[in-house]
């Protein structure tokens, strides 16, 4: 996957009314202003804090590991204070001389009582930023109907909300719709429900009108909520400009990815705790995070006023579109069309990317075959025999199935194994190997060739060496991005070959580099 930066984020130096300028927060007496970031780690928190970094704040982070905020890259400019948000003390002594609090904490992944936990961590926030003088509470809540019984999931959201309204402390509470980013929870739902499934028996849910918002929306509004008056206090609905049911979001997802249209019906009979299930089943989303939001999709959620665009203004390019912000999540987006304010101040990724601290199950799927093995061959000799590799040399292994390959690569219409390879032992990028094209040339240490040949996604080959002590250490590594369900059955079904194609390679390879008249 190739990195991209979002379109259009915070601008970190214009004025105030279009986008936010954080820089003009600094005090009379030259401090930065302290701000205090609960759920640092989370999918919204790691977006948010590198970006109040670049705009001059001092950030503060409570974690219960801290050795999770040393593993991402801005861990050197932050101040951690370790400790669980339940407990009164390791609050205190985060809340100590903050002057804004951001709330991105909740529990849903807690299991059943993630509600009594959301509403203990709430009364905590709440009693510590009255004793510790915070000036405001930020709280990303979830966009939810008035009048009706909530699903479990939005009534803790909602609770947390009221919670810390009715505190000491003025607070913004940022009600989001699904938000729409690589690592979401919601959008990874959508994402791997729609490549798998060609056609999808849907519970009624599927019919409920939602208004999602691209991620870099919501860190827009939080960000600029920052340096709202002093005495706000309410809630504000936040959403993009479609309002979409979901099974018209699963098909805009399946335009942009280039999937056929997928076929969805409406059943009566799929319950939350069912659908969640399948969901788990169908997807690599945690069933415990599933549920929470399967049930929030109960109900019709929709912006009910604009409020917000009084205190907040919009973007000044405006609010992203569901289709805009699917291709930002995909990197369809190009590089030379973002503006780089943020980039300029070191800021990695864009608020669409992954990022080190998402989930493992976030993003694309990804299958790889990886093998590796050390040799006493100088890393010299493991190179040569690997930039040989195919054309009249063949691929070191099983060379019927290799050729079996290739021929129903060209029955499909493909290249097949027939192109060869210019020369047999340089190798540059651009060169057509067989069935591949090189794609990256380390010289003396990394081979990478990306598939040409017809399959139901994207595919990759990595040859490479590394020396160590008395010799050489030899990786190899098969990459396969499935398109849809048929990209998993093809990638299941060559699993038995691999086994024989794959550990034949590096055995040879190493073999040949160690004693080349084996050949």
């Amino acid at each position: 996957m190739g990195e991209h930066r979002d379109a259009g984020v915070v601008s970190l130096s214009a004025p105030f009314g279009t986008e936010p300028d954080l820089r003009s927060e600094v005090g009379p007496d030259g401090s930065a202003p302290r701000v205090l970031v609960l759920g640092a780690t989370g999918y919204i928190g790691g977006r948010l804090v590198p970006r109040l970094l670049a705009g001059g704040y001092t950030v503060r982070t409570l974690t219960r590991s801290a050795p999770r905020i040393a593993a991402l890259p801005w861990a050197d400019d932050v101040e951690v204070v370790e400790g669980d948000a339940t407990d009164a003390d390791a609050m205190n002594r985060a809340m100590a001389d903050v002057d804004i609090v951001y709330y991105l904490v909740h529990s849903m992944s807690g299991g059943k009582d993630y509600g009594r936990i959301d509403r203990a961590i709430a009364l905590t926030v709440a009693r510590s930023a009255a004793d510790a003088q915070v000036s405001r509470i930020i709280y990303l809540g979830a966009l939810h109907p008035d009048g009706v019984e909530l699903a479990p999931h939005l009534a803790s959201r909602k609770e947390v909300g009221d919670i810390l309204l009715a505190s000491a402390t003025p607070t913004i509470v940022l009600r989001a719709g699904v938000v729409i980013g690589a690592g979401s929870a919601s959008f990874e739902m959508i994402r791997h429900l729609t490549e798998v499934l060609p056609y999808m028996p849907a519970p009624r849910w599927v019919r409920n009108e939602i208004q999602p918002i691209a991620v870099r929306d919501v860190v827009h509004y939080l960000l600029a909520t920052a340096r709202a008056p002093g005495e706000v206090n309410d809630a504000f609905d936040i959403g993009g400009p479609d309002v979409l049911t979901y099974a018209e979001m699963m098909n805009g997802y399946a335009s942009v990815a280039g999937l056929p249209r997928r076929g969805i019906t409406a059943l009566p009979v799929l319950t939350p705790r069912l659908a969640s299930h399948w969901v788990g089943l169908v997807t690599p989303v945690p069933r415990q995070i599933a549920r929470p939001l399967v049930e929030s999709l109960l109900h019709t959620c929709v912006v009910k006023d604009e409020a917000i665009a009084a205190l907040v203004p919009a973007p000044h390019e405006g609010l992203t579109g569901y289709r805009e912000a699917v291709e930002l999540a995909l990197g369809r987006i190009e590089i030379d069309q973002v503006e780089t304010s943020w980039v300029d101040a070191r800021v990695a990724g864009a608020p669409s990317d992954p990022m080190p601290s998402d989930p493992d199950w976030a993003g694309r799927t990804v299958f790889t075959d990886a093998r590796t093995k050390d040799s006493t061959a100088s890393p010299e000799a493991v190179w040569k025999v690997i930039s040989e590799v195919g054309g009249a040399t063949g691929w070191y292994s099983a060379s019927v199935l290799w050729a079996a390959r290739g021929l129903m690569d060209r029955m499909a219409g493909g290249v097949g194994q027939r192109r060869g390879r210019r020369t047999k032992g340089r190798v540059r990028v651009g060169d057509a190997i067989d069935v591949w094209r090189v794609e990256r040339v380390d010289r003396g240490r990394l081979l990478r060739l990306r598939a040409e040949m017809r399959v139901p996604g994207k595919a990759w080959l990595e040859l490479g060496v590394d020396p160590i002590d008395g010799g050489s250490h030899y990786h190899q590594r098969a990459v396969f991005f499935p398109r849809g369900l048929t990209g998993r059955l093809y990638w299941l079904s060559m699993l038995p070959f691999h086994g024989l194609i794959f550990s034949g390679m590096v055995n040879r390879i190493v073999a040949l580099a160690e004693d080349p008249e084996a050949a």
